[in-house]
């Protein structure tokens, strides 16, 4: 069995091998080591020098003879063993910017053979493993302790410059403009009740700029005192309910004013929230609720027969209906007749979850807390330039992890949200002219079905309020992207992340111009690494495993660990990319979708992005699929544009004219439409099994 775990120390290479070169030394911070007893004389470390070695393996302990047998100063040291438990270890150095070191720790021994074999390893696996993190954090807080001011100096510049960084862009969104200093006092006072929690954003809006409309629907617009006093109504009346802190509350609505609602007042209960597809059919509703755990629901009354009797009737209750009178258990009858008194904070803020797109497998739901810090909103913002108090429509799904966002984002610049039920192309055009929007939060696919409006609808409708449109939920084609900035202008931004790890990198206009395909570089606050399978940093231009670390990855899945492999913090998207030589990061597919055809590896983004580039050719997805032949094999789906004669031989031969021979898809399969979910991203399960 083999195991290996990494660590990035703020140290230089020479401090950590102080610790490292020294085995005699290894039982001040190797987990469960109890003796590493140097045999023999001489004080010079040599390969060959041998150690008695023991370590604890439950109330026993165990051991052996080992000898050093690799031994490169301030790089690597290595040793197998001589006598008693056959095993080998490893400890690596690398110094991958001034004053960090990451630090390798490897180790294998052998175990018994056969079927006891395999039991050994699984059920031993997860503690070495644990051991081996443990250690290196031991390490690391022995290094860093004993780091002198001179290696802390660059820390403490770092710092002073994230924080000058951070107050500029505070400053540029313009939420540092005067108001009324008791209204200002008032805000601050919300924030420190409510912590940075949608709860504590409307509070402090509402405290700050109390007429300011909070949100606009098709029904309503309504101010942020108005939000205010009504989520707390309906708070009281869902606690009167039996709703209590800890329970957790389903929300299934689309995008009106009733979902903030919803969310501000089970959060003010101090109740988790379960943002629910509004998309799933009803034994995955059903399936989703009962795995969840779910005691009470918020819905609209469309998705009543959806539901069914999976949460009982007097915990169910109503954000939007069509029908003239109100039923009493809808949100407006609770505002109506509840308390508006401020209920008092929980004492534990509520968590949100959303759940993750289901393309590969089943949804999960992965729970998020409260930022740590404002370095998330910071990030975006220092990418994306929107402004406060300006007027934001999200065509986005709020229960999407990217529609919440900029729920959560206008909400801290106190904005003007435009909400639509449904999204509508033609009606988004309005949108943006009726209520001078000056930014459009979308996804990819909403973009295209826009440009594919005739051009004497597009040009109905003037847009020229918009400075920022901004997309993520499923990768930005360089020749839709291009195409929306020839039309609309340089205002297009394209964030990539995921549920688990938040924003990663965001493209602006510039990145998307100078290098088609781009998903930009990493926000303020955020950290990205590229890594091969061994843990190591790819050189730019190489592919490698997408690592993420800022102050909003997610906390687990609810059923379970989080399922994502961590290297020194840093949690894995489960893509693959390369960065340039500019830190710009492509996208180049999810590690699951690398195809080997012919002992080479092929990533279908690569060649969906070409196909896409072809006039004739309006959608498409490509996937792999198994070939006895050559182990693996590219089939296309593709959708052509109206009129158009295009071939399977034409679709193979633009590929081949442009990419390598392994990259052409083998089949060629024409469609209606490619499936796709609510954010856009291919149903790639559903595409093979109408495709076969």
């Amino acid at each position: 069995m083999r195991a290996e775990q990494t660590l990035h120390i703020h140290a230089r290479p020479s401090k950590v091998w102080e610790h490292v070169a020294d085995p005699s030394r290894y039982t001040e911070w190797m987990r469960d080591i109890t003796h590493f007893d140097r045999i023999g004389d001489g004080d010079t470390l040599t390969c060959g020098t041998r150690f008695s070695m023991r370590m604890k393996v439950g109330s026993a302990e165990v051991g052996g003879v080992i000898e050093i047998v690799e031994l490169d100063e301030c790089r690597d040291i290595a040793w197998h063993s001589v006598s008693g438990i056959d095993q080998r270890g490893r400890l690596r150095l690398r110094e991958v910017e001034p004053g960090t070191t990451r630090v390798t720790f490897r180790v294998s021994y052998q175990s018994p053979g056969g079927v006891w074999g395999l039991i050994a390893d699984r059920v031993s696996g997860p503690q070495v493993r644990r051991n081996l993190a443990e250690s290196l954090q031991a390490l690391r807080d022995r290094c860093e302790e004993q780091s002198g001011a001179a290696e802390r100096r660059p820390d403490l510049l770092n710092f002073a410059r994230n924080q000058l960084t951070a107050l500029r862009v505070i400053a540029d969104t313009g939420l540092l403009r005067p108001s009324r200093p008791d209204r200002f006092l008032a805000a601050l006072v919300a924030l420190y009740r409510w912590g940075l929690t949608l709860p504590g954003g409307f509070t402090a809006a509402a405290a700050r700029w109390p007429e300011t409309v909070a949100v606009i629907d098709e029904r309503t617009s309504i101010t942020y005192a108005e939000i205010d006093r009504r989520t707390n109504a309906i708070a009281s009346e869902l606690a009167a309910a039996g709703i209590r802190e800890g329970d957790r509350v389903g929300v299934l609505c689309r995008n009106h004013a009733g979902f903030l609602e919803a969310m501000v007042a089970t959060s003010k209960v101090g109740a988790d929230v379960l943002l629910l597809n509004t998309g799933f059919a009803r034994p995955q509703l059903r399936a989703v609720l009962g795995e969840e755990r779910v005691t009470a629901i918020i819905h609209d009354a469309e998705f009543a027969n959806l539901i069914g009797n999976a949460v009982p009737t007097r915990r169910r209750f109503i954000a939007w209906s069509d029908a003239q009178r109100s039923s009493p258990r809808s949100l407006e009858r609770l505002a109506a007749r509840g308390s508006i008194a401020e209920p008092s904070p929980p004492e534990k803020p509520s968590h949100i979850t959303i759940l993750t797109s289901g393309t590969t497998g089943a949804p999960k739901g992965a729970s998020q807390s409260q930022p740590r810090s404002a370095d998330p909103i910071i990030g975006i913002l220092s990418r994306i330039p929107l402004r406060a108090r300006e007027t934001t429509l999200i065509a986005a799904p709020l229960f999407h992890a990217w529609g919440l966002a900029h729920l959560g984002l206008g909400v801290a610049l106190s904005s003007t949200i435009v909400l639509h039920r449904q999204f509508d192309p033609e009606r988004t055009l309005a949108g943006i002219e009726e209520h001078g929007a000056s930014a459009l939060i979308a996804i990819p696919i909403m973009l295209r079905r826009i440009l594919e409006l005739p051009k004497q609808t597009r040009e109905r409708y003037d847009t020229s309020s918009l400075r920022v449109v901004a997309v993520s939920g499923s990768a930005l084609p360089s020749e839709l992207a291009n195409q929306f900035m020839d039309e609309y202008g340089d205002i297009l931004y394209n964030l990539y992340g995921s549920t688990e790890v938040a924003a990663a990198t965001i493209a602006n206009p510039q990145d998307l111009r100078a290098a088609p395909g781009t998903a930009g570089r990493a926000p303020f606050g955020t950290v990205i690494r590229l890594l091969d399978d061994q843990g190591r940093e790819v050189p730019a231009g190489q592919v490698g495993r997408i690592f993420v670390k800022n102050d909003m990855l997610f906390e687990g899945y609810t059923q379970g660990s989080n399922g994502k492999e961590t290297v020194d913090g840093l949690l894995a998207t489960g893509d693959m990319g390369r960065l340039d030589e500019e830190g710009r990061l492509f996208i180049e597919g999810r590690s699951d979708d690398m195809v080997v055809s012919g002992g080479e590896n092929v990533y279908p983004a690569e060649v969906e992005e070409l196909l896409l580039q072809h006039p004739n050719i309006k959608d498409v997805a490509v996937v792999g699929v198994a070939d006895e032949e050559w182990g693996g094999r590219l089939r296309a789906y593709v959708v052509t544009q109206k009129r158009s004669r295009l071939t399977e031989q034409a679709v193979k031969q633009h590929v081949k004219a442009r990419l390598a021979r392994h990259k052409v898809p083998r089949d060629v399969v024409f469609v209606d439409e490619i499936p796709r979910s609510s954010t856009g991203k291919v149903a790639k399960a559903q595409l093979q099994s109408g495709g076969e």
